[in-house]
């Protein structure tokens, strides 16, 4: 059971979580024309670290969203090969109104 990155990092993208990835498995790209990062569930170990580095909580298990586990492996091959992106502060307000800082 992987974990997975959800809308809430859509259009913001913090990439603090890419920082503890002990596997590198988290990838930024660009999905319907936003910024987003994704998690590829054929790397992940499900250590969990991630999950508390989201300012906006955009990570949670699979099985607690499917239909963005499918996202992610579906955008994973077409993200590993870009570069890395600069982590933004935790503390930098999110850019959507209806995220907030967990």
């Amino acid at each position: 059971m992987a974990s997975v990155i959800t809308e809430k990092c859509l259009g913001e993208r913090y990439a603090t979580c890419v920082a503890v990835c002990p596997v590198e498995c988290i990838y930024p790209g660009e999905y319907k024309g936003e910024a987003f990062m994704v998690i590829d569930p054929e790397v992940c170990i499900d250590c969990g670290q991630c999950q508390p580095e989201c300012p906006v909580g955009a990570i949670v298990t699979s099985d607690d969203n499917p239909a963005w586990a499918k996202i992610n492996a579906e955008l994973a091959p077409k993200f590993k090969g870009n570069p890395k992106v600069e982590e933004r502060a935790k503390t930098d307000p999110p850019k959507k109104p209806d995220n907030k800082l967990v």
